[in-house]
């Protein structure tokens, strides 16, 4: 499939179809092939669990049935994707997010449930966990983004604002998480303001490679795997997000470049985390492979 004159897409595409699961087969299909959001939707139902939330390692990283607020978080997104966030289904999804906040009214990484079942090692499983910005940032700021109005998102989005222009010092993940939140709340000039703040501290830290040719001579954030590095695109996955000017357009091309370049010969796109098991990393490549994809086509890039 990698032969000359193979698009990118095609090469995806049966990378796709040999190791994904059904959702990213659907997901693939709905975005670049003309498929249905009801397939989409339909797939995404099998990981909803009773209580609203959704398991059965929808996120690779974390195995076992339970409802987990970042598999959570996962189908939110699922369901942006194919204009389907909102109605009964969004409001049973937060009403499963209240039940399982800290006091503070914000999201932990990972619930105490996850317990007995397999997870990722760099994904603690905490009797009492904090709330976090990494779990909490990304789900505010697509409900305000759909114009979803719920009560658990008014202590969120304190939450969060405080969190975000708190940050002093952080971590990619983190400032990824903060970008999704500013990029969906509705205050949009205190929004520029603190994207323009967390774009410094990402390029003073350290943050971003800024160029790709030398990534190798810079260094990860702290248990970070080898080679776990981010690029402009992980944080400007689109043209309109607030972090697109954090980086002149040479920078911005040269990310692009790499990750188009970045494809495998088998037609699926890398990992760059710690890869902890077979399953997970089999399961996560074809999300990330439609990640790229709607990355390189959001910035014009040629696919097909």
């Amino acid at each position: 499939m990698a032969g000359i004159g193979v698009s990118p897409l095609a090469r995806a595409e049966h990378f796709v179809w040999l190791t994904a699961r059904v959702l990213e087969q659907r997901r693939f299909a709905y975005h670049f092939l003309g498929g249905g959001a009801d397939q989409v939707e339909t797939a995404l139902t099998a990981y909803l669990g009773e209580d609203g939330g959704f398991g059965h390692a929808l996120e690779p990283d974390l195995r076992g049935p339970v409802s987990q607020p970042l598999h959570t978080a996962h189908a939110l997104r699922v369901l942006e994707s194919i204009g389907r966030c909102g109605g009964t289904r969004v409001e049973r999804i937060c009403r499963y997010l209240t039940e399982v906040s800290a006091k503070d009214g914000a999201l932990p990484a990972v619930h105490p449930s996850q317990r007995g079942y397999p997870a990722a090692p760099f994904v603690p499983v905490l009797d009492d966990p904090p709330s976090e910005l990494l779990a909490t940032g990304p789900v505010v700021g697509l409900l305000h983004r759909n114009e979803v109005w719920h009560a658990w998102l008014f202590r969120a989005t304190d939450f969060c604002w405080a969190a975000v222009e708190s940050l002093r010092t952080s971590h990619p993940y983190e400032i990824q998480a903060a970008v999704a939140f500013l990029d969906g709340v509705p205050d949009r000039s205190r929004a520029q303001a603190a994207a323009d703040r967390l774009g410094r501290l990402a390029r003073e830290q350290g943050l971003v490679v800024l160029d790709p040719a030398g990534r190798d001579g810079v260094p990860v954030a702290p248990g970070y795997a080898p080679g776990e590095h981010h690029f402009a695109y992980d944080y400007a996955r689109v043209p309109d997000s607030l972090a697109r000017g954090w980086f002149t357009d040479e920078e911005m091309a040269r990310s692009l470049d790499f990750l188009a370049a970045e494809q495998q010969e088998d037609g699926g796109w890398p990992l760059r985390w710690r890869a902890w098991a077979p399953g997970s990393a089999l399961e996560a490549r074809p999300l990330v492979t439609i990640e790229a994809l709607l990355t390189l086509r959001a910035y014009g890039r040629e696919i097909d």
